[in-house]
């Protein structure tokens, strides 16, 4: 090695600004401007390629929709449209399928899952927009746009009718409601009568709660407490007459005596027909 350095490699960062000491291997230290545009840019991990740079330098108050943007994933197809494509293959071919041949072609023309298939076709078949017959093992199934066009116009003709006569039960209320107000216009003859009627109402309901206090008393609720009576004690006196029944046959088949009878089935000393 030569005098002055002569035969060493030059320094790595050779331009060091004036007054900062510089170093061979890792140069001079990040200037205030260098940190400045590190904390600007803002880092994600995702995704890679030409997206990825786009979201490196975009600013912080758009980076939230960019990443949705990225990373949202195709909406699946709604019931109905699964439905409305579906007849569309129908209405197309204007062929007839099978299951089978379903669950092929709509996934390929008509992005519906193979897997939904079978649910749309049978809801289509329960609302009868599409036809369905087996023969022998197999069933199959189709719908031709001039069917389609006739159940409209008759699903038509049948809402059309009922509105109709919801038009015409609604003006028959009408008429019944002018003519209800023909003489009940707000009078002071009106206003003194429907206040009397009011109270007339409510002395109705006083004498009505009054009366039911002394209904007890009352001689047709009388009569019938007599025949209800009447008809318990003439049934008391019947199973009185059974028991009796019963415990004689006891004492004659098995030699029991009428007191054991007594203490063993709870019945009193005092037990007899009702007078």
């Amino acid at each position: 090695m030569g005098k002055g350095g002569q035969g060493c490699p030059p320094p790595l960062y050779s331009r060091v600004p004036p007054g900062v000491a510089a170093s061979p291997v890792t140069g001079p230290p990040p200037q205030p401007w260098g940190r400045r545009r590190r904390q600007n840019q803002t880092r994600v991990s995702f995704p890679t390629g030409p997206a990825s740079l786009r979201l490196l330098h975009s600013p912080p108050h758009q980076l939230g929709n960019t990443a949705a943007r990225v990373m949202s994933k195709k909406k699946g197809l709604s019931a109905e449209e699964k439905r409305t494509r579906m007849m569309e293959i129908f209405f197309e071919t204007k062929d007839v399928f099978q299951l089978k041949d379903m669950e092929k072609i709509a996934p390929k023309e008509k992005g519906i899952t193979a897997m939904s298939v079978k649910e749309v076709l049978q809801s289509l078949v329960d609302d009868g927009m599409v036809d369905s017959e087996r023969i022998g093992t197999s069933n199959y199934f189709w719908a031709f746009p001039s069917k389609a066009l006739h159940a409209k116009k008759r699903k038509l003709e049948t809402l059309s009718a009922q509105f109709s006569e919801g038009n015409q039960k609604k003006e028959n209320l009408q008429q019944s409601i002018n003519q209800a107000k023909i003489g009940r216009q707000d009078t002071e003859e009106r206003t003194v009568l429907s206040k009397e009627l009011t109270s007339l109402r409510q002395r109705k309901e006083q004498l009505k709660a009054e009366l039911e206090k002394y209904k007890e008393c009352d001689p047709d609720v009388v009569e019938e407490i007599r025949q209800a009576n009447k008809v318990a004690k003439e049934a008391a006196n019947r199973w009185t007459d059974n028991i009796f029944a019963i415990k004689s046959w006891a004492k004659k088949k098995f030699g029991f005596e009428e007191s054991k009878i007594d203490k063993n089935f709870g019945i009193p000393e005092d037990f007899d027909y009702i007078d």
